[in-house]
């Protein structure tokens, strides 16, 4: 039987260092486009490394664009979800021609949706200190947007989400949509998204594999979706998803 994984990077197989306990053993996975080390492993993630890369397939599952993910350190060797599920590359690295032209054909009625929003956070940010909004171009595509706040609080974040993004007809009627976790909030258009580029490569995977093991692991509750489609979840402790399965527990 073969079995694949579909994981999750950022905080579910290493975090950055003020997410980490204060003198833990780390190890580099990541790093900024000048070099610096910016993300890292602990004790027990690399041993999930270890445990994984011996008995499944691993297939990330990430917002990193192309450019962030080449910046991860960690030997990869099946097909790569990126940017949410915008793209997906093969084994070789190069983009899935068959996925590129599904989202390419249906983008253009949610791009300018996108943009009408965004002018409307970027001039919420020119009005409050702090704020920065960076729309994610991969490809020669804008595929989404992404705003961080300096303080490094989620908080922050939600009140420009309470304010501009919430409120606005496109995420209304649902053809753009968000999630917040940290200080990370991002607006998407409601075709990019990870469970649909992960049924995609499992509908590939059962045509070449009869008996297939799947388990999904993340940290989001945006993760959760495609990990629903996987006979397995796996959630690391203490994340966004793992406190909102435990406060359904306790409600």
């Amino acid at each position: 039987m073969q079995s694949y994984i579909f994981l999750d990077l950022d905080d579910t197989l290493f975090q950055t260092l003020r997410k980490c306990a204060p003198g833990a053993d780390l190890q580099v996975r990541a790093f900024l486009p000048d070099g610096t080390a910016n993300s890292f492993a602990t004790q027990k993630q690399r041993w999930l490394w270890h445990w994984l890369s011996k008995g499944f397939k691993i297939v990330p599952v990430t917002a990193r664009d192309v450019h962030a993910f080449e910046r991860v350190n960690l030997p990869f060797q099946e097909e790569v979800v990126l940017n949410h599920g915008a793209v997906i590359l093969d084994k070789q690295r190069i983009v899935d021609k068959v996925w590129m032209d599904r989202i390419m054909q249906a983008l253009p009625m949610y791009h300018q949706k996108l943009l009408e929003v965004w002018a409307e956070v970027e001039l919420y940010a020119t009005r409050h200190c702090g704020f920065k909004p960076r729309l994610v171009n991969d490809f020669d595509t804008i595929w989404y947007g992404v705003i961080k706040h300096s303080d490094g609080t989620e908080a922050i974040l939600k009140t420009l989400l309470d304010q501009v993004i919430m409120p606005h007809p496109h995420v209304v009627d649902g053809s753009l949509y968000w999630h917040l976790n940290g200080n990370n909030l991002a607006l998407l258009p409601k075709i990019i998204n990870k469970e649909s580029a992960v049924s995609y490569l499992l509908e590939g995977y059962r045509k070449q594999h009869p008996e297939l093991l799947t388990f999904g692991a993340g940290d989001s509750k945006t993760d959760a979706p495609f990990m629903a489609l996987c006979d397995y979840a796996l959630i690391p402790k203490n994340t966004q998803l793992f406190q909102t399965l435990a406060l359904a527990e306790t409600a």
